[in-house]
């Protein structure tokens, strides 16, 4: 029998080999390409590798010889010959129709399903789907405000976060209500090298609490209060905590979501009584023009959303914390889009919305 070539192995080459057949990440192909590498080495055959490994012989010697000409780099997939597949408009044509249709009993096309129903090469819808920028197992979330002072709302809120008024202080207010104080059924198992922490997917629930929060757009401070409930009285009793914690020579522009509780009857007549408060009420549907819900977000983040809470107090406690931990050293958000860029980047999207509806 055919002595096949000695393959030598640097001692960097085979811890190299070694970590790829080791490593749960490695594609299969280039662990298979390591392990044949490293029998070679080892003094074996091509068809003792072959009947050791499951593979054909041939694939043994192939890899064989690719190393002994490349090394390590050799071991990666060498473009194939020939000339690229060319597609057939017609069929190019069909398989973006087919994509623009959902399946029947199924919300979208999977790669595999379609090249079973169109009859191709599961190759060949990916070169289309790459070629037309389609990706159907992708889905995305919108909202259109149906606000008919959309325009000049948003023209008001963002001039008031790039050119503030001055000797006024601008506050993003909103309530972030039902905050669930939620306790694991299980202790959690903390971070250890090599396993992340571990929690149980069950929980018990302790209640809820509302924070209602002002986020001072220019320096980042936040004003905090936590409430059972998000009533007028409790949105009254925010708003005087505001009046005591801001400097009265200041006038006071607060931006703020169209929730009923804003409007009710007792708090048009508080501020009525306090003349230095200005109300500035967001597009409907629009609550990503408000900045504290970017605070909301960060503070769901860091505390809440891993935070383990056996009572409602300690929810609050952990909640309050953070918020003097933050104002310690507070950094504003910084609002840099135009209002005329977001008007017309909405007005694109409420298009294509009535276009294909």
């Amino acid at each position: 029998m055919r002595t096949p070539a000695k393959v030598g192995l640097s001692k960097n080459d085979r811890e190299t080999l070694e970590s790829w057949v080791r490593k749960g990440t490695t594609e299969a192909r280039l662990r298979e390409r390591a392990r044949i590498i490293l029998l070679c080495a080892d003094g074996f055959r091509n068809d003792e590798i072959a009947e050791k490994l499951d593979i054909h012989q041939t694939t043994a010697s192939t890899w064989r010889t690719r190393f002994l000409s490349g090394g390590i780099d050799a071991l990666g997939d060498a473009p194939r010959s020939g000339r690229p597949t060319v597609l057939k408009p017609e069929v190019e044509k069909r398989l973006v129709d087919l994509t623009l249709t959902p399946p029947p009993n199924r919300t979208h096309w999977s790669l595999r399903h379609m090249a079973r129903i169109a009859g191709v090469k599961s190759s060949t819808v990916r070169q289309v789907w790459a070629k037309h920028d389609l990706k159907p197992h992708i889905v995305r979330t919108f909202k259109l405000s149906k606000d008919p002072e959309f325009e000049e709302k948003v023209e008001d809120i963002v001039g008031l976060y790039l050119n503030p008024p001055d000797r006024a202080i601008v506050l993003s207010m909103d309530e972030k209500s039902q905050i669930q104080a939620l306790d694991r059924s299980r202790p959690i198992l903390p971070i250890r090298p090599g396993l992340p922490e571990h929690q149980s997917h069950d929980y018990k629930r302790h209640g809820t609490t509302t924070l209602f929060a002002a986020l001072n757009v220019q320096n980042g401070e936040v004003i905090g209060q936590l409430h059972e409930r998000h009533r007028a009285i409790e949105f009254i009793a925010f708003l005087d905590e505001i009046d005591v914690n801001t400097p009265k020579e200041r006038d006071l522009h607060i931006i703020i979501d169209n929730y009923q509780t804003h409007k009710t009857k007792e708090v048009k007549e508080w501020l009525a009584n306090h003349p230095r408060f200005v109300l500035h009420f967001t597009p409907t549907g629009s609550s990503w023009i408000n900045m504290v819900e970017r605070l909301f977000g960060k503070l769901t983040e860091e505390r809440i959303r891993r935070g383990v809470f056996k009572s409602v107090p300690e929810l609050n406690k952990a909640i309050t914390d953070w918020l003097d931990a933050h104002n310690e050293n507070p950094k504003p958000f910084r609002w840099t889009a135009k209002a005329a860029d977001i008007i017309r980047k909405v007005g694109k999207y409420q298009r294509i919305y009535r276009t294909l509806h």
